[in-house]
């Protein structure tokens, strides 16, 4: 695989072509400018709720300037990205993110102004201009909330407050991602920096001194920092928590539930069927130390393959085995994935300054971009058909839904990348030369289910107990954390793996603990995911309609609602409970096909 020092280093063949957002600087600047007008002109219809024509007028206004400001904002959260630390970018993105804030405090007015109509007027705005319809799913979630927002001044504060103090995720990204030196190792005589963006690469290393060396490097430079990274993930929960009863919400946790419009037995049962099957997750690691020929798994070899699977793939044998594995999901979406290929969707290759990781990030006008630390293995493949779901079904939502209804919740939008790293193991597994191709197709779901079902389980309920230390008056500390990630570890993990002295790190590398509650979303997704996928694969062509339509929900139905047209109810235990089967028969099978003859 190619190794770059700088993103000028890169053939443009591997990078996102951002040039539908803005063609240069300029046409930035002039869209800036005249979105910061046209929000001026937001404040101008206070009052608009007592007239059901100012008030439509109102909305299509309010969606233009959102629509504008998303493509500014997103182009600049992408161009950060690239090359993290760059001044330009950094004040590019702060620029856009005060915008942010202009505009909001600009509508701040509404929510409170619609609040205050009695439920006979407010039901009358929509007789009286009968074009409202188009917003009414909109403002029902909003009137909704009516005991929850505060009037335009509080909101106003709220907004500039937040906004001028809620960076702690930036500073804990460029803290890991750019500014540690986790130092170097000699691999074959050639000297590596390490860095987030290859750490999982080089613990997968199949010479232990080399994991070993570069596990307690990279753990002892997060140790010296742990106590900043607490303090930064402290004042974001208390944050977000005080803004929760400002709102007159209990906690976060109700304001978060009744965003969703789900109840909280859900979770509850998604928690409690994961733990009373943890056995299932320790048989996972037996499996791996069985397999791996060693006595107990070493932190450091936590990130082994089961198959030594030295392949390399190029981006564009990547490319194609996705693209072979996603045909099950007919032509139509077969043509929305080319588009992700064809347009440079992708910003594959890593190098040092770029974010680490990967996400898809959309605005309301334009199809997602990608972001990739792409390295030639099998996780790497996996990530783009992740992500491509991710695009393809923001294609979908495009192509259905007007502006106010296209963004939809994680709780919806994680099927759908999830499912798509299902029917890439299942290809894998069904097609495979060898038998260590097919182990690999099983291996790299086992993988996908013990991280999004297990793990995001895990430090799910880790979050929510740091939320309920800080809202008892406590504190979130290093010490806090670091007893609390242990503890769970040592739980979840089981007997087949040795715990040692770093294994309290892993909460500082975990940034969707600055996401408030998001982790869940993985977990319920991809026990969605193993059934939607597994129907599909056995032909079932009503499941496959189903998806689709499952695809084109807007916002303007909960996620209760989308997942009904899939026959889905996320306070059955059985959801999670099949996954889980699902989970062990794949061990199973692992152990059948390894220790069969031949292919």
């Amino acid at each position: 695989m190619q190794k770059y020092n700088s993103r000028s280093e890169v053939p443009d063949k591997y990078k996102w072509d951002l040039t539908v957002f803005f063609k240069n600087d300029q046409e930035y600047d002039q869209t800036y400018n005249k979105t910061l007008k046209m929000a001026d002109e937001l404040k101008s219809y206070v009052g608009c709720t007592k007239d059901a024509q100012k008030l439509y007028k109102f909305l299509q206004l309010q969606f233009d300037v959102i629509v504008s400001f998303e493509d500014l904002y997103v182009y600049a959260l992408l161009k950060n990205d690239e090359e993290l630390g760059i001044a330009a970018n950094i004040v590019r993105k702060n620029k856009a993110e005060q915008l942010g804030a202009v505009i909001t405090n600009n509508i701040s007015f509404f929510d409170p102004e619609l609040l205050e109509l009695d439920e006979k007027t407010y039901n009358e705005l929509f007789t009286t201009n009968t074009k409202l319809k188009e917003y009414k799913a909109l403002l029902d979630k909003i009137y909704r909330e009516k005991k929850h927002i505060l009037n335009a001044n509080e909101e106003i504060i709220i907004n500039e407050l937040t906004t001028a103090t809620n960076h702690f995720d930036d500073m804990a990204s460029n803290l890991l991602n750019n500014e540690h030196d986790y130092g170097k190792v000699n691999i074959s005589g050639e000297n590596i920096t390490i860095a987030t963006t290859n750490y999982h690469v080089l613990t997968k290393n199949k010479d232990a001194k080399v994991r070993k060396k570069v596990y307690n490097l990279f753990n002892k430079k997060l140790d010296q920092y742990a106590a900043t990274n607490a303090s930064y993930l402290n004042s974001y929960i208390a944050l977000t928590e005080k803004i929760a009863h400002l709102r007159h919400y209990k906690n976060s946790w109700e304001q978060k539930l009744f965003s969703l419009n789900l109840s909280d037995k859900v979770f509850k049962t998604l928690v409690k069927t994961t733990e009373d099957n943890l056995n299932v997750l320790h048989r996972y690691y037996e499996l791996k130390r069985d397999v791996l020929g060693l006595d107990k798994l070493n932190m450091y070899d936590i990130n082994l393959e089961l198959v030594k699977n030295e392949q390399e793939y190029t981006i564009e044998q990547a490319q194609d085995l996705v693209r072979k594995a996603l045909k099950p999901l007919g032509a139509t979406y077969g043509q929305k994935y080319e588009k992700i290929i064809t347009n440079h969707y992708i910003d594959y290759c890593q190098y040092k300054g770029k974010c680490s990781g990967g996400y898809s990030c959309s605005s309301l006008n334009q199809d997602s971009r990608i972001l990739l630390s792409y390295n030639g293995n099998l996780d790497s493949v996996s990530t783009i058909a992740h992500e491509s779901g991710h695009n393809v079904h923001h294609q979908f939502i495009k192509e259905n839904n007007p502006y106010q209804y296209r963004s939809v919740s994680s709780l919806v939008c994680e099927v759908v990348s999830l499912t798509n790293e299902c029917l890439l193991s299942h290809y894998l597994l069904e097609n495979g030369q060898t038998k260590d191709e097919r182990l690999a197709g099983i291996a790299n779901i086992l993988s996908v289910i013990t991280s999004n079902l297990f793990g995001a389980v895990r430090e799910g309920k880790l979050e929510q107990e740091m939320y309920q230390e800080v809202s008892r008056g406590g504190a979130i500390t290093k010490d806090f954390m670091d007893k609390k990630t242990k503890s769970s570890v040592k739980k979840y993990y089981g007997p087949a793996v040795k715990i040692d002295k770093y294994a309290k790190n892993k909460w500082i590398t975990r940034s969707h603990y600055f996401m408030n509650f998001y982790l869940y979303s993985y977990a319920i997704c991809i026990s969605v995911a193993t059934s939607v996928a597994s129907k599909i694969l056995s032909g079932d062509q009503d499941v496959l309609n189903r998806y689709i339509e499952f695809m084109k929900c807007g916002s303007d139905k909960w996620p209760s609602e989308a997942f009904a047209i899939l026959g889905i109810d996320l306070e059955d235990k059985k959801v999670y409970e099949d996954a889980i089967n699902y989970y062990d028969s794949l061990i199973t099978k692992y152990y059948e096909i390894k220790d069969s003859e031949g292919r």
